[in-house]
């Protein structure tokens, strides 16, 4: 017969939040040990993003509007590593600021386009038909017009100003990020434990958030990297044709622009703020694709 008293010893199964944070933080160096050369030169350059847009002010040694010389089109030198702009602007301290406006501006974008397109279309994985076939209709309609072309016309209209940036593009990015989440979600929908979870009484809320979201965040989370490169994207190019953010903020699709005329000089100045926006795009499929990998490799379990 069992003792009592050593049972009772024994330590009870930690089923708390802090066993909970322990698991994701050992699924978490198990993911980062196992990440390709790829991989960790895509986090590790986007860490450096991270933090040079949050220490922009610390980092740059001029204002981000700030003229600086009497020169315009300064040339590289000791006091402006990489030139003045057109105004005698400091272009390495706009580049840092730029950091900040351009991912700053994108990040919140992509989070709004997937909190209302990944939300309806949770939803509509559940809703009634009648529902389901009018956002779908809706997004449809969306998605029939050029991405870019809608946006130069909803910014003819309505501006250039931020807020009218971040929700154009939340709003046309948001319609495939439904049909993503609505396509998975309905594929988890039909299975025994939704089922199960409806004849038990279970609210909506708590399916779509305890049953549905768990098994399809894997791939939202990988389209929001990619995502979040379309929008980032999206923003450069419209700063480059003069409807994105606009001066004086620093964006590098505007400096893009500006610097321009110093490649039929044999500068490449105009080059620097255009890599940056190609690393960064690079850097977040590097890790998407890592953590794709990493995901379907089974190293959740």
């Amino acid at each position: 017969m069992e003792d009592p008293t050593l049972t009772s010893a024994l330590p009870l199964p930690d089923t708390g939040w802090r066993a909970q944070a322990r698991r994701r933080a050992l699924k978490g160096r198990r993911l980062l040990r196992a990440a390709p050369l790829t991989g960790k030169i895509g986090v590790l350059v986007i860490l450096a993003y991270v933090l040079v847009a949050l220490f922009a002010p610390l980092l740059a040694p001029h204002g981000e509007a700030e003229v600086v010389s009497d020169t315009p089109f300064a040339p590289w030198g000791a006091g402006f590593p990489l030139g003045t702009d057109q105004l005698g602007r400091d272009v390495f301290s706009r580049m840092i600021y730029g950091a900040r406006n351009s991912m700053g501006i994108a990040l919140i974008t992509t989070l709004l386009a997937f909190l209302a397109g990944g939300g309806l279309g949770l939803l509509s994985a559940l809703a009634p038909r009648w529902l389901d076939i009018a956002l779908s209709t809706l997004a449809d309609a969306l998605m029939s017009v050029p991405q870019l072309i809608c946006a130069l016309i909803m910014l003819a209209v309505f501006g250039s100003s931020i807020p009218a940036i971040i929700g154009i593009i939340a709003v046309l990015n948001a319609t495939q990020i439904y049909r993503l989440a609505r396509s998975s979600a309905q594929g988890v929908a039909v299975m025994d434990f939704i089922e199960a979870a409806q004849l038990r009484g279970e609210g909506l809320a708590w399916i779509v958030l305890r049953e549905l979201l768990p098994n399809i965040l894997p791939m939202l989370l990988a389209e929001f990297g990619l995502r979040f490169c379309f929008v980032f994207l999206t923003i450069s190019a419209l700063s480059f044709l003069g409807l994105g953010i606009q001066p004086p903020a620093a964006d590098w699709g505007a400096m893009v622009r500006d610097t321009a005329a110093f490649i039929t000089y044999g500068d490449i100045t105009p080059l620097i703020p255009a890599a940056a926006i190609a690393l960064l795009t690079l850097s977040v499929n590097f890790t998407v694709d890592w953590i794709l990998d990493g995901t379907e490799g089974g190293l959740d379990g």
